[in-house]
């Protein structure tokens, strides 16, 4: 009995500091999300004004991050950088989770034909190294924020596809979805009423997970010059920009790249404490206490 007690009450406190460190992150999160939002009125200084009086100037009082070899603040540039980084990569996992999700679903519930071409092109997407074939579409696309953004949402989708897919197959044959159709319920209300609710969480974890991933290919294209070019102020970009002075003026690369660890770091543990929280043994045992 005792030792029951206490299993319980460890289990309670495991459940609690879950909970806890799923506020935690969540508000980092949301302050990130509004320093990147509002970074633009933040700046101390104009991004895009050069100033060769102070070009690679150290970090100091006047400049926080220093300057870069054009004598802009890096600090002004880095705040704008979070903006176009962070909301690249959200609009990006966005449309690959929407769209994924979408025909996944639609596959995975009309089976035939239509799975067997969707798993098909899947397929295909998923032979080659993700980044590599996006690499090769933004070449073809010429480079650009917008077609970095389309490059990888064209190979990511399959991911999201096939865990939609997958999900779909198991609570096809549940007999609340037998019991829905013989209701009369139409494939389109079958899949929006009580398919897809009962399915968004895992997809909404993955793709709380895929936002750091997103950032850092976005960052790895604007580095290899397929992504946002000069002097468009994007995190991958500017460590591109300053990489041959590492050894002599290194704030001009660490900057942006602690920016983009920060931001991944904070997705990346808000994912995993979702994921946690959203176990179902978690909420098995919620449901029992409760």
């Amino acid at each position: 009995m005792i030792e029951r007690v206490k299993n319980r009450l460890r289990k309670r406190s495991g459940k609690n500091r879950i909970k806890q460190r799923l506020i935690i992150f969540s508000v980092l999160v949301a302050l990130l999300l509004l320093l990147a939002l509002f970074s633009e009125k933040l700046c101390p200084y104009d991004p895009a004004q050069q100033n060769f009086a102070i070009a690679l100037e150290p970090p100091g009082p006047a400049h926080l991050f220093g300057t870069d070899r054009y004598g802009r603040d890096m600090l002004s540039r880095v705040l704008v950088g979070a903006h176009i980084s962070i909301f690249s990569a959200l609009i990006l996992v966005a449309v690959i989770t929407a769209a994924g999700s979408l025909i996944g679903v639609a596959a995975g519930y009309a089976g035939g034909k239509l799975d067997a071409v969707v798993m098909r092109i899947s397929d295909i997407c998923l032979a080659f190294p993700g980044l590599i074939f996006a690499l090769a579409i933004a070449a073809v696309l010429n480079g650009g924020v917008e077609n970095a953004v389309i490059a990888l949402a064209a190979v990511s989708w399959p991911k999201y596809a096939r865990l939609s897919r997958s999900q779909t197959l198991a609570v096809k044959q549940s007999d609340y979805i037998q019991a829905a159709r013989l209701a009369g319920n139409t494939p389109v209300q079958m899949i929006l009423r009580h398919i897809l609710p009962n399915i968004m969480g895992q997809i909404l974890v993955t793709a709380m997970l895929d936002i750091g991933t997103m950032m850092m290919e976005i960052a790895a294209l604007s580095f290899l010059g397929l992504g946002a070019k000069p002097p468009t102020a994007e995190w991958g970009s500017m460590m591109s920009e300053g990489r041959s002075m590492l050894q002599t003026y290194p704030w001009v690369v660490l900057t942006p790249g602690i920016g983009i660890f920060i931001s991944v770091a904070l997705f990346n543990l808000l994912g995993d404490t979702l994921r946690d929280y959203m176990d179902p043994r978690n909420r098995r045992e919620t449901v029992k206490n409760s």
